[in-house]
């Protein structure tokens, strides 16, 4: 029980980050690949400022940390990416479906499935989220966009298993975001940039700092201590708090598809999470 107010928070901040970056990019207050570095930079920022408040220092050297922020890199550039030219709640159903395949096949692998509740409860959470972002009138998908996104669910994904080994959930995400500010960086140097307006400019900020930084240190505190199949269900909720958050703070409409929908999402996450 000590563990539901730090996973509602953390899947709270990883919505907002979808709210954020649409406000961001879709108004054409920034650019993309912009958006990302700036997201990344400032969350380098936050935590390496709180790890050093604490006398603590950066884990640069740890046994893999490249792999984590390539991944983390990886993500941060295909969502931003992504949300250019792709619906969002197309863009949120590839994002997190790819994530949870992923978690379930690595746990798979490496002899740890998820149990038959986990499965059946993952089942009815991604049925949910199928009912949710099930486009009405016929959607076109923008073919890279959704590559694009596949891409950052795959990198999310790896993210979030490599976290799962981390001793000092602060110091290593802040670590992972030292690092990855050179591969976002590049591309956001090599792509044609963009405008950069100061709402773009503060939206990316918050979206790094807050609940980027803090939510991803956050979450890999709580990893270690959920099992891969329940990290992988939990976060089939993320995409609901968006809708559900955009329909309050950007009056998007409310429909009986998408109650019906987050109800199966959340129903199917309590089967999961039950002892």
């Amino acid at each position: 029980m000590r563990l539901v107010l730090p996973i509602c928070l953390t899947m709270i901040a990883f919505a907002a980050n979808s709210i954020l970056n649409r406000l961001a990019v879709d108004s054409g207050a920034i650019g993309p690949e912009t958006f990302a570095a700036l997201r990344v930079l400032s969350g380098a920022v936050m935590l390496t400022a709180l790890v050093l408040m604490r006398g603590g220092r950066l884990p640069m050297a740890t046994a893999g940390r490249w792999r984590s922020a390539l991944a983390l890199a990886v993500y941060m550039v295909g969502f931003s990416l992504a949300y250019r030219a792709l619906d969002a709640g197309i863009g949120a159903l590839i994002l997190f479906g790819v994530v949870q395949i992923s978690m379930f096949t690595w746990a798979a692998l490496r002899g740890a499935p998820a149990s038959g509740r986990q499965m059946a409860g993952a089942a009815i959470a991604f049925g949910g989220l199928v009912t949710v972002l099930w486009p009405r009138g016929g959607v076109a998908v923008d073919p890279l966009a959704a590559a694009l996104m596949v891409a950052a669910g795959i990198g999310w994904g790896a993210y979030t298993l490599m976290g799962r080994a981390e001793p000092d959930a602060l110091a290593g995400t802040a670590a992972n975001f030292v690092m990855a500010i050179v591969p976002v960086g590049l591309v956001a140097l090599i792509s044609a940039g963009g405008p950069v307006t100061g709402a773009g400019l503060l939206l990316a900020v918050v979206s790094g700092a807050v609940t980027s930084g803090l939510g991803y240190a956050a979450w890999y505190s709580i990893l270690p201590r959920i099992d891969t199949g329940l990290a992988a269900v939990l976060q089939l909720s993320v995409p609901v708090i968006a809708l559900l958050s955009g329909a309050a703070l950007l009056g998007e409409t409310v429909s009986l598809q998408l109650l019906t929908g987050a109800a199966l999402v959340l129903g199917g996450i309590v089967l999961a999470i039950r002892r």
